[in-house]
């Protein structure tokens, strides 16, 4: 029989969606499943959006250009004026999704053996598309004591070498929450000008930062303008996971006409996604800040939860809609099973993501798991409940 390939061997599972067979069991016999483990938004989508999806009348369903819609780069180009982000429509390519976009910005400025510096934990993605293009990730873990802050930047240039091509962030931050300070966005700035780095930067959470700072784009570090690659995705920000459409922008034309032959490749994005991604942006304000005042709530409600919890401990998460919390047991994979295998309380159990699968250094994350806070406030409650009590009878713990 054919072997599969190394890459094949070396791709890392999801932390978040390996654990589906065992939910899909725990459902089949009859248990309810809180689902904190995917960042899968059950606001509704925009009203605006689905118009637009039920005016759909064409007689053909034609590919569309490579790089996407003009008429949708144009309304984006308007979008990132809001941000105080000053692109050109040229800038601007679309993507099947926010991880398309990582895929190829990946393949395009990265040789096999190149090396990419991430701050950990981060979006098990990033990993599996660097193995995919035969890219080295060199990692510098972050603390939960210290909130996931961005690492020193000695230890950032200590893993420099000759092959060290990228730095890559994700702000706000995927798994964490954490939004990256003015003065910490500076010194990366710093960094990738000495040594000449891309700078990718995944910014799919913008419209969901919690404190009074400004948000720092990438774009708005000056002298490294044709060092950025930056990420989007209308997944999050209007509910729109399922449509499949992100964006790829960057002032580097060589790198832009790089990404355009894997864009040719894959023919078109998505013709029914950019429509309704299109019309999304007309979205209203009010829409916007209920739902940004949802996930403060939201936020808000569980990590106090959390921290009532004997032996958790939970960060206050500045941004997008996760948190990394630390729990008083001896695997998280294992706790995460245990709890969809083993476990039910008056009908119900939670499905979380083991933070081990956000980490590369081995052993980190192992007593830490990543909750996504997509759920309302009575759901959140049920499922803490269920948390706490997991842990009161999990064979594993370790503070007892």
């Amino acid at each position: 029989m054919p072997t599969i390939s190394l890459r094949g061997v070396s791709m890392p599972e999801s932390p978040i969606r390996k654990l589906v067979p065992l939910a899909n069991s725990a459902k089949a016999n009859g248990i309810k499943v809180y689902h904190l483990n995917i960042g899968q938004p059950d606001l509704p989508t925009p009203e605006v959006a689905l118009e637009a999806m039920r005016k759909i009348d064409r007689k053909v369903l034609e590919y569309g250009p490579s790089e996407g819609l003009r008429s949708f780069r144009e309304k984006l180009v308007s979008y990132y004026r809001r941000f105080n982000i000053m692109v050109d429509v040229d800038d601007v390519i679309i993507t099947s999704g926010g991880s398309e976009a990582v895929n190829f910005s990946f393949m395009a400025c990265l040789n096999p053996g190149d090396e990419i510096i991430i701050p950990e934990p981060a979006y098990a993605n990033y990993m599996a598309f660097a193995i995919s293009c035969g890219a080295v990730i060199k990692t510098v873990p972050s603390s939960i004591d210290e909130g996931f802050a961005m690492p020193s930047f000695d230890r950032f240039e200590a893993l420099i070498t000759p092959r060290t091509k990228a730095v890559m962030i994700c702000n706000p931050n995927n798994p964490t929450g954490y939004l990256y300070t003015q003065n910490e966005m500076n010194q990366l700035r710093d960094l990738v000008r000495k040594y000449d780095l891309f700078l990718f930067s995944d910014e799919v959470y913008r419209e969901f930062c919690y404190t009074g700072a400004p948000y720092i784009s990438a774009f708005h570090l000056e002298g490294i303008e044709q060092n950025i690659v930056l990420v989007d995705s209308v997944s999050k920000r209007y509910s729109e996971c399922g449509i499949r459409v992100g964006a790829l922008i960057s002032k580097n034309k060589q790198v832009r006409e790089n990404v355009m032959k894997w864009c040719q490749a894959r023919l078109s994005p998505p013709l029914i996604g950019q429509i309704i991604a299109e019309a999304s942006i007309d979205t209203d304000q009010d829409y916007m800040l209920s739902v940004y005042n949802e996930y403060l709530q939201r936020r808000n409600y569980l990590v106090d939860g959390l921290n009532r919890i004997s032996g958790c401990y939970s960060p206050i998460p500045m941004g997008a809609f996760y948190t990394v919390a630390k729990l008083p047991v001896d695997d998280s994979d294992k706790f995460c099973a245990w709890c969809l295998r083993d476990f039910s309380y008056e009908g119900g159990t939670i499905m979380m993501a083991p933070a081990s699968g956000f980490y590369t250094t081995p052993g980190y994350g192992r007593n830490e798991v990543r909750l996504a806070y997509v759920l309302n406030k009575e759901d959140l409650g049920r499922a803490l409940e269920i948390l706490r009590h997991a842990l009161e009878v999990y064979p594993g713990r370790t503070d007892n």
